[in-house]
């Protein structure tokens, strides 16, 4: 067995799991965090997206022991039940998710994109997501949620589509 100690959602959490054990498994199985999905359990879904130490990674591919002594947010660390993370408010006020299973993965990968400072554009924004798949949307109502929480989060604009591009 191997010893882990995580700073998740900004407490102290430390688990015994065996070495093989993935960071995904570990925040589901071992210290309850469920928000993190188990979609394709081979990095190629997102569903399992975190972020450690603020960059977005597939839990599923990570393992527990090579996040030790990092920082770790999941999803359930973005908000409170009384209150929405300004990108969880963009996704419900353009009604971005439908069954809501990638939801959890999305919003993660878009708060670590967010979080980049950087001016963003809709290309961008569709190669941020990419490793992150939904099997229900087009897509065209989850990259209008994050251009909604990127724009009130940092106050800039994202250039409007051009329509020859398309």
């Amino acid at each position: 067995m191997t010893d882990i100690t995580l700073n998740v959602n900004g407490e102290v959490k430390t688990a015994s799991v065996p070495p093989e054990t993935t960071l995904l498994k570990m925040l589901r199985e071992d210290l309850n965090f469920t928000g993190a999905k188990i979609g394709c359990d081979v990095g190629d879904c997102g569903a399992c997206t975190v972020l450690v130490d603020g960059l977005a990674v597939n839990a599923c591919l990570m393992l527990a022991a090579q996040a030790n002594g990092k920082e770790v947010l999941t999803i359930e660390g973005l908000s409170t039940l009384d209150k929405y993370h300004p990108i969880q408010k963009a996704f419900e006020d353009v009604a971005a998710l439908q069954c809501g299973f990638c939801g959890p993965g999305m919003i993660m990968a878009t708060k670590a994109l967010i979080d980049q400072e950087q001016e963003l554009t809709r290309d961008q924004i569709k190669d941020a997501l990419s490793g992150n798949l939904c099997r229900c949307t087009g897509y065209t109502k989850i990259i209008d949620g994050v251009i909604d929480a990127y724009e009130k989060i940092t106050g800039r604009k994202v250039p409007a589509r051009n329509p020859r591009a398309a």
